[in-house]
């Protein structure tokens, strides 16, 4: 059994002014996204200019940051955000949600794809590579956080988080870290290292995320005001993310159409 090592969330404070662990771990994610978005741009199989890359980051932290709030206060506290709507502004007391920020993405690439001309999949396979990064940062905000903490375990490497009870409990947000950061980033990167089929690298994004966040909700502790929502299994996080699985397998076999072969390098 392992003692969570408390770490101070506010790295420094002056006066009502804190920087956060969390926020910094955001920051992290939208400049090493920038950073490989860079290191991509004007490859021949895509037709991205290191500025439009940058517009692209600012356009996609928009959609992570509004969708995110949006997505929490709709998915996780329907209720609450209904009689208190100015809850929404209060993003210092935390509450993101990644299927919300992934819809903002959605409408950000939208918004650029009208602006720049390009296919809205050009744009999501480009920048899918590119979003593990800042989940694996995210995740290890929440660690830092002690928030969103696995179910109990005797497992050697459980971890008794303050506020969680005097048990030891899977350390999940390191698990989402490894498998939704990491590995989905080795993974996608190792993929798109060469010319695909349009739609394929945002359908292996679709249905690595899906699979990696589904099997953590499986040892994740669900939001106490919600609970399970059905049996001792099904989380609202793996709801939302099991259709992910399934949409990525459409957009595979969509991928398969010649005319989305043929277009894959200029």
């Amino acid at each position: 059994m392992l003692i969570y090592p408390e770490i101070d969330p506010v790295i420094f404070q002056v006066g009502p002014l804190a920087l956060r662990w969390y926020g910094l771990t955001y920051l992290v994610g939208f400049l090493g996204a920038a950073w490989f978005g860079s290191s991509r741009a004007g490859r021949q199989d895509n037709s991205f200019n290191k500025e439009q890359v940058a517009d692209l980051i600012f356009y996609g932290a928009l959609g992570v940051i509004i969708g995110g709030r949006l997505g929490y206060a709709l998915f996780y506290q329907t209720a609450y955000t209904l009689q208190n709507p100015l809850s929404l502004l209060e993003i210092w007391k935390g509450g993101m949600s990644f299927h919300g920020g992934m819809l903002g993405v959605f409408v950000a690439c939208w918004l650029f794809a009208r602006k720049t001309g390009k296919r809205w999949f050009e744009i999501t396979d480009f920048i899918a590579p590119m979003v593990p990064i800042g989940l694996g940062a995210g995740r290890i905000g929440n660690f830092i956080n002690g928030e969103l903490w696995g179910a109990v375990t005797d497992k050697p490497w459980g971890m008794v988080f303050p506020g969680a009870g005097p048990f030891a409990r899977h350390p999940s947000m390191l698990y989402e870290a490894l498998l939704e950061g990491l590995l989905l980033f080795l993974l996608l990167w190792f993929y798109s290292a060469k010319p695909r089929p349009r739609m394929a690298v945002s359908a292996w994004f679709m249905i690595g995320y899906g699979l990696f966040r589904s099997l953590v909700e499986l040892v994740r502790e669900p939001d106490r005001h919600l609970g399970y929502l059905a049996g001792d299994w099904l989380t609202m996080g793996m709801m939302l993310s099991l259709p992910m699985v399934l949409i990525g397998l459409l957009l595979l076999v969509m991928s398969r159409r010649p005319e989305n072969v043929i277009n894959v390098a200029r």
